[in-house]
């Protein structure tokens, strides 16, 4: 069955996107939940008028955008973490830990699925950086050090 997702979904496709998935899913879950449209005639001509208002969304918050990345330029955040005597922390410090630091200490909200951590997983103290994919046009690099508790 074809349809269209309303929201980026893992291992299903992107937002917007044109996707084939099992009947019983579609109409179970993706549909009732709001996380998807049939894909016929009228909701394709939707599609066109929804892309295009979240484009014109998406360039009014270019500035905001843009602003963010200037405040967050040079600035590192601190992440606590329990570690032992290796400086081999307990765990990892994931997405979510770096959304919550942005808003405590730099008072900037971002939602965990746009923060792209680094290729390694971060499992030692030391200083690292990730990516915000708030904006297409716009690349914001986060730096943040994991130190001891």
């Amino acid at each position: 069955m074809d349809i269209i997702l309303l929201q980026d979904m893992d291992k299903v496709g992107d937002k917007h996107e044109v996707v084939t998935v099992k009947p019983g899913y579609a109409r179970n879950y993706l549909i009732p939940q709001g996380l998807a449209l049939v894909a016929n005639t009228a909701n394709m001509a939707k599609l066109d008028e929804i892309k295009r208002k979240e484009e014109a969304e998406l360039a009014a918050r270019k500035a905001e955008f843009v602003d963010m990345a200037a405040k967050l330029k040079g600035e590192v955040l601190k992440i606590g973490a329990k570690a032992g005597q290796s400086e081999k922390i307990f765990g990892s410090v994931t997405n979510v830990q770096i959304a919550a630091a942005l808003k405590d200490q730099m008072g900037i909200e971002v939602d965990r699925r746009r923060v792209v951590m680094p290729e390694e997983d971060i499992k030692t103290l030391g200083t690292y950086t990730a990516q915000l994919n708030l904006h297409p046009e716009v690349d914001i690099k986060v730096n943040f050090e994991v130190i001891a508790e």
